[in-house]
């Protein structure tokens, strides 16, 4: 690359204190941080010109450049290249610069540039494309949002190990730059969702848009024209009464504002942090709120006033009220009814009238309540359990058979003493075998539905005997039923029988 020409007004300045103040080449170059040789070369040029000093009061910057660089030979003038037919081909898959500029010598070498200036040239058209619009902001009416790269690590005060990494959100006005600014545990769709609740808490108000990057927990599909919108995310803002228009994808200029806001927000605060070391989420909050009011109320260069000076003149006045609740997070997803009309959250099976099954419901979940609608009707609310792999099932939601074929502990004791004393006691070793006494239902039918092939008189013989063994266990009853050991007796080994003599059995006294 050709170094750059010095600036006319420093040539005009190295003139004047070589004739008028009569410094040396050495000292003009510290005087106006100009090498020796430039000023050595400067003053050639201007000798071998036809100009003299003092210079010409008519005489412009332009003149003197032609005089003093367009002395020597003129030069061929060089072929530019056709700089939009190359943007359109780098387009391609496998092209490179290298390709057209082979092609671009080939047509004419003599005029054609070397590969560094061709690649330089293309370079300075290529920036004089890009437009960038100054955007206005009206008050009261964007509020751009995101989350920092850097995060915060959180610290387990007795391990010392990182329990996890905090997410910084940070929120910032369009017309005053005022921003909001917390720590959250992920960016996940809550934390998100309740992160915007707390910044409208905070501003007093509501913008009347919400202009937030294509992350999952704002966007579901992001597209350039028509996003789709989470849905938990667009019904917090209907309840805020205020419309989101996400950034379009890969354009950072759509939230400028949030980028700077960001920016300001790892220097001015997570810098601020870096030797700090946190064991809560809520300690670190605190911190982050005490920077957060200094950088609010810190004057700003290029505005007048602080940003929480410039809030409370525009903003604040513009914003829309705060609805007269608070908003809920509530976690809702779609699901489809199996055949057993439960359906699954998080882990836990909530059941719903059995004429829903095959049908799609919508689970609405909050802290302490499930609710479940079909076609935006409420069918059935739950408590919330965190038990996983439980079930939370409504008697009034079963078909009648199902009804009728639940058995109780109660029921299943009743059943077996109809059957006979030992077949009571089998089933009732069950029951008070298990943790919980459902836990033994499969069990006890097992048993009990025995007498359909053995009869009642065998089943209650085998569970008698089962009981004088001590091993009243399912497979054990089958097993005497199977081989017909139920009424065989059980002979018990005499303690006085004579020993066993035999010539390869050894005696007590060969261990004497």
């Amino acid at each position: 690359m050709a170094r750059k020409r010095t600036d006319m007004r420093k040539i005009k300045d190295v003139l004047r204190l070589k004739f008028e103040v009569g410094l040396s080449h050495r000292d003009i170059g510290q005087c106006l941080s100009l090498g020796p040789s430039t000023v050595s070369e400067i003053l050639s040029r201007f000798k071998s010109s036809d100009l003299s000093w003092p210079l010409p009061e008519a005489l412009n910057d332009k003149t003197l450049e032609a005089q003093l660089y367009n002395t020597g030979p003129v030069q061929r003038q060089k072929r530019l290249p056709d700089f939009m037919l190359m943007q359109q081909e780098l387009k391609r898959k496998g092209m490179t610069k290298l390709l057209l500029w082979e092609e671009y010598c080939a047509e004419d070498s003599a005029s054609a540039y070397g590969y560094t200036q061709f690649c330089e040239h293309y370079q300075r058209w290529l920036k004089k494309q890009k437009r960038s619009m100054r955007q206005h902001h009206i008050a009261g009416d964007k509020l751009f949002i995101d989350y920092c790269g850097p995060t915060v690590p959180i610290v387990n005060p007795d391990t010392g190990e990182v329990r996890y990494h905090a997410q910084i959100f940070v929120a910032t006005l369009g017309a005053t730059n005022y921003t909001y600014v917390e720590a959250g545990r992920s960016q996940r769709e809550e934390d998100w969702i309740m992160a915007h609740v707390r910044t409208f808490r905070y501003l007093g108000g509501v913008p009347r848009l919400l202009v937030p990057d294509n992350l999952k927990s704002a966007v579901t599909k992001a597209h350039r024209y028509a996003p789709t919108l989470n849905e938990n995310y667009a019904k917090m803002a209907r309840h805020y009464g205020c419309a989101i228009v996400p950034a379009r994808p890969y354009k950072p200029k759509d939230k400028a504002k949030a980028e700077n806001a960001v920016l300001i927000v790892e220097r001015w605060i997570l810098m601020r942090l870096r030797r700090e070391c946190f064991y809560t989420l809520a300690g670190l909050n605190a911190r982050i709120k005490v920077l957060m009011e200094e950088l609010n109320n810190r004057p700003q260069r290029l505005h007048p006033g602080s940003r929480r000076e410039q809030f409370e003149l525009l903003d604040k006045p513009a914003l829309m009220p705060l609805p007269g609740t608070t908003y809920e997070y509530i976690d809702s997803k779609r699901a489809k009814v199996g055949p057993d009309y439960h359906v699954l959250y998080q882990k836990h099976a909530y059941s719903v009238p059995h004429t829903l099954v095959g049908n799609t419901v919508t689970i609405e979940a909050s802290g302490s309540v499930v609710s479940i609608y079909h076609q935006n009707q409420l069918v059935t609310q739950h408590a919330k359990s965190a038990k996983d792999g439980g079930f939370s099932t409504q008697k009034e939601h079963m078909p009648d058979s199902h009804v009728k074929q639940r058995f109780s502990a109660e029921r299943l004791l009743h059943w077996a003493e109809n059957i006979g004393v030992g077949t009571r006691g089998v089933v009732q070793w069950h029951i008070h075998s298990r943790q919980h006494p459902e836990q033994a239902i499969k069990s006890c039918l097992a048993i009990l539905n025995l007498t359909k092939q053995h009869g009642a008189a065998r089943l209650e013989a085998a569970c008698q005997k089962a009981l004088l063994l001590e091993r009243p266990h399912r497979s054990v009853v089958m097993n005497l039923l199977k081989h017909h050991q139920e009424s065989v007796p059980s002979t018990a080994v005499e303690h006085d029988e004579q020993p066993v003599t035999h010539h390869n059995i050894r005696g007590q006294h060969y261990y004497q």
